[in-house]
């Protein structure tokens, strides 16, 4: 076996939590709780270079790339959804066709024939996705890739990997991944397990995932395999367990049809249930206690609440999947029990599991099929049986979910706490109930669907949805380190904007853009004489978020597209150069040297924007030397832009070479520093921040970054100018955001997603820091 080919096929046996960037974050989780000794079924992982190396070994590498540049922006736009459609398919059938080279083949058949036999023939196993990026902690795909449960037999494995490659470059996928802002084409991960056949299954949460409480386990579990509880097909029960003594806080039986169990043939077969079992409880409370206790443990292994799914054969537990949970969470110290809001006022419609919290109302609209989902205007409450990915576009544009099926882990229910919107699964005849176009109140948190709406008054850019005021607001936490958001998406602006934020620190121009683009290159969108009409569509994106944070400061970073990026749009190998690296290529202030005219047009757009929203202000990116910035910064001033009183020149720190030129800079009129802390750990490391195969290295907390780090800081402050930092270290560590605190940085800009807990990790690294000066001040040291 050559050293490529060993790196196609390892056991779970020997993957950690360390080998995410190989494996993906369903196997690396899954290899980490086998070599810790955890029950969890035996199998193996196809690693993603074996997917990587499949397509090129096939030569399709570079057309499934343009293709998938196309698809990704179509996405965006839900009137191409016909191309997006069309794109997806082209590319699943290049994987397909191109399948598995013959050595892999040969690995996989090796790997399978270890899982060892089942009922004197080949053992039947599920074929799961682990696409990098996938079951992360913001993130989880739920239900976005392909699974294949009772493959059996080498041949059928091999088709059903295959399969599992193609489902990442489905619509639904892409749409998924648009959502989040991610365009970046999947890097595909195969896990292969033993089938376990359940009497009992279901999912764990370590965390209440619709109130955020961590002291509470909440266990769901169904008759049967567990594909009737993630797919909402069912309507499972739910157990509440408090922590620590898992003590039984509440029950509530679920109502089944049917189980699937394995048949004859060790295929799956769904079988109805009768009225007396339909009704009766899946588990005894020693049982949901045993399943709790087990989630725990994972959790307390990982260190995070975690999303467990679990199987019982007889009574043998298996863990089958965990992740970290995506939703938002509250303390780790839960405040005293809340008295009980109660439901809004009116008569109540329906009533089922309040699966995503907060209050929403607006008109209903029953769909059956995702293709009626043309039928749902943006803020509608979407009723239906219940939804899977394909559901996913029109989700995207409800105001609430309600669905006749399903419990707090299925689709609808993840997707709902994904996008911030109300939700209420298991009604069992919403469908039927509520009448289409009534106006309604969805109560995520009681469970509740009642008649008539109670609107507060929102700003016109958001007047199209509706929102429940709370019964109450929770207690925001002062700080003096700002907190900002980094955004992408002006769709999202409205409802970012509600959170306790203080700005927007990133404002990434490339989603915008593109769209405004409708797909080409700008240089034809030049040759076609279409300047106006670009800079209109970026004037409405862009201001409709300078109108959703007035008068809170919104830093528009102009655009920072590579070479390799802009060759994907329409006309762009016309125009773009081939670079081996361009990461670190022809990109930000530079390209705006050499390209003026194009410079020009987003300078004309923000002097425009300024007009109505003058909270909006410009930020440099990739500013290499001193020469670069003054031309730049000579355009700006040349500009309809510079002329605007009161806008604000930030750039952003991620070439090392800002450590010696930042007072050159502020000299310049340089008003403020956001530090881009990807590509500066980047290039002090001297790490491919986009190399999986380096993930290892890459490392915002590394001495030599943070070093880098305090110097930005420490002469912004000495310059009187002030400070940001942008990426995801704050989020993700504590002592990364208590360590920019100590460094005296003005404010730290997260994902949405992250705002509640970056706001408390600083607040509590302020505390301390006050606390250590205190205790200073009393001993005179």
């Amino acid at each position: 076996m050559t050293q490529l080919e060993a790196r196609w096929v390892r056991l779970l046996s020997e993957v950690t939590a360390g080998d995410v960037g190989e494996v993906g974050g369903k196997a690396a989780n899954l290899g980490e709780l086998t070599v810790a000794g955890f029950p969890v079924p035996k199998g193996f992982v196809l690693t993603a270079d074996a997917y990587r190396d499949s397509m090129a070994a096939a030569g399709v590498q570079e057309e499934l790339g343009t293709l998938y540049t196309g698809a990704i922006r179509a996405a965006f736009e839900r009137q191409r959804q016909a191309t997006l459609a069309g794109l997806c398919e082209q590319m699943q059938d290049l994987v397909r066709k191109s399948g598995l080279p013959p050595d892999l083949v040969r690995q996989v058949h090796t790997a399978y024939a270890g899982l060892g036999i089942q009922d004197l023939g080949p053992v039947s196993v599920a074929v799961r996705s682990s696409a990098l990026g996938e079951d992360s902690s913001a993130m989880s795909f739920a239900g976005v890739h392909s699974t294949f449960t009772d493959v059996r037999g080498a041949s059928e494995l091999v088709d059903r990997i295959a399969d599992c490659w193609a489902s990442a470059l489905s619509p639904r996928a892409l749409a998924y991944r648009a959502e989040f802002g991610d365009n970046t084409p999947p890097a595909v991960a195969v896990v292969v397990q033993v089938m376990v056949n359940a009497q009992r299954s279901g999912v764990a949460f370590t965390a209440d995932p619709t109130t955020g409480r961590r002291d509470r386990v909440v266990v769901e579990a169904a008759l049967g395999l567990g594909e009737v509880v993630v797919s909402g097909a069912v309507e499972p029960d739910t157990y509440v367990l408090a922590v620590p003594d898992l003590g039984m806080k509440s029950v509530r039986i679920g109502h089944q049809t049917h189980e699937i169990v394995r048949g004859a043939d060790s295929r799956g077969v769904s079988v109805r249930l009768t009225d007396e079992r339909a009704g009766a409880r899946v588990l005894a409370d020693t049982q949901a206690q045993a399943v709790a206790r087990l989630a725990v443990r994972v959790q307390e292994h990982f260190g995070r609440p975690q999303d467990v799914e679990w199987a019982m054969a007889g009574q043998q537990l298996w863990l089958l999947q965990t992740r970290p949970i995506t939703t938002k969470l509250g303390p780790e110290e839960p405040a005293e029990e809340p008295e009980t809001a109660g439901p809004p006022r009116g008569t109540v419609l329906a009533t089922g599991l309040g699966a995503a919290p907060g209050r929403r109302d607006g008109p209903v609209r029953v769909l059956h099929e995702p293709r009626d989902g043309d039928r749902l205007r943006k803020g509608d409450v979407l009723v239906a049986p219940r939804t899977d990915p394909d559901w996913l576009p029109t989700l995207r544009r409800a105001g609430a979910v309600v669905t006749d099926q399903g419990g707090v882990t299925c689709h609808a229910s993840i997707v709902a706490r994904e996008l911030g919107i109300p939700c209420v699964v298991g009604a069992r005849t919403a469908t039927a109930d509520l009448p289409d176009g009534e106006l309604v109140t969805v109560d995520g948190d009681s469970g509740t669907v009642t008649q008539g709406g109670q609107a507060r008054a929102v700003p016109a850019a958001a007047a199209d949805v509706r929102v429940v005021e709370p019964d109450r607001a929770p207690a925001r936490i002062t700080t003096g380190t700002q907190l900002h958001v980094n955004l992408a998406m002006p769709e999202a602006a409205e409802r970012v904007a509600a959170l306790d934020v203080d700005g927007v620190g990133l404002l990434r121009a490339e989603l915008a853009l593109t769209s405004a683009l409708n797909g080409r290159h700008p240089r034809a969108v030049l040759a076609a004489g279409d300047e106006t009409g670009f800079v209109d569509a970026m004037v409405g994106a862009v201001g409709r978020i300078g109108a959703a944070f007035a008068p809170r400061p919104v830093l528009y970073r102009t655009t920072d597209l590579r070479s390799n990026e802009f060759r994907g749009l329409q006309g762009g190998e016309e125009y773009e150069p081939v670079e081996r690296n361009p990461m670190i290529g022809y990109r930000g202030a530079y390209r705006y040297l050499r390209e003026p005219d194009l410079f020009a047009l987003e300078l004309r757009m923000l002097a425009e924007v300024r007009e109505r929203w003058p909270n909006v202000h410009l930020m440099i990116p990739f500013v290499r030397t001193r020469w670069e910035l003054a031309a730049v910064l000579d355009l700006v001033d040349g500009s309809p832009l510079g002329r605007r009183r009161g806008l604000q020149r930030w750039l952003t720190a991620e070439v090392p070479s800002v450590v010696h030129w930042l007072p050159e800079y502020v000299g310049l009129g340089i008003d403020g520093v956001s530090i881009g802390s990807n590509d500066l750990t980047q290039l002090v490391l001297g790490v491919d921040r986009d190399s999986e195969a380096l993930a290892e290295l890459f490392d915002e907390s590394d001495p030599a970054v943070l070093a880098a780090i305090s110097s930005i800081v420490e002469q912004a402050t000495m310059l009187g100018v002030p400070t940001s930092l942008c990426g995801q270290a704050p989020s993700r560590r504590p002592a990364f955001a208590e360590f920019l605190v100590r460094a005296g940085i003005t404010s730290i800009s997260v994902n949405p997603d992250a705002v509640d807990t970056t706001r408390a990790a600083i607040a509590a690294a302020e505390r301390r820091v006050l606390l250590e000066s205190a205790r200073r001040t009393r001993t005179g040291s």
